[in-house]
């Protein structure tokens, strides 16, 4: 079993910054796909940005020039830079991780909330 610790969301005015981190507990870091995802109050869940094995990264459109998804395999986490935010990007984020190849399924972390307004 496999957990995932979010941390670093709040409330920030538009036009600034927050970093999200999460912490996981898999010794298979190293080889498995990462990422993050936002549910907004009345929406489905989305993709926002995530990190493949090789280190090639996918993005949502309206993430892209400013969310940038890290990792630090050394230290099993992976993380998420968030500029220019805007009240759009208001969300509960979540930390999710699987591990191509072992039948496991997906992880999902706890979520952390993201509130963008003046």
């Amino acid at each position: 079993q496999v957990q995932l610790v979010e941390s670093g969301g709040g409330l920030v005015q538009p036009g600034g910054s927050l970093r999200l981190s999460c912490a996981a507990s898999t010794r298979v870091f190293s080889i498995s796909v990462v990422g993050w995802y936002r549910q907004a109050p009345g929406k489905q869940r989305e993709l926002v940005a995530q990190m493949f094995i090789g280190g090639a990264t996918k993005y949502v459109d309206s993430a892209k020039g400013r969310f940038t998804i890290s990792r630090e395999n050394a230290n099993r986490t992976v993380s998420l830079q968030m500029n220019s935010l805007k009240p759009e990007d208001t969300a509960l984020y979540y930390c999710n991780l699987f591990i191509p190849g072992s039948g496991q399924g997906s992880y999902w972390g706890q979520g952390t909330q993201v509130t963008v307004s003046s």
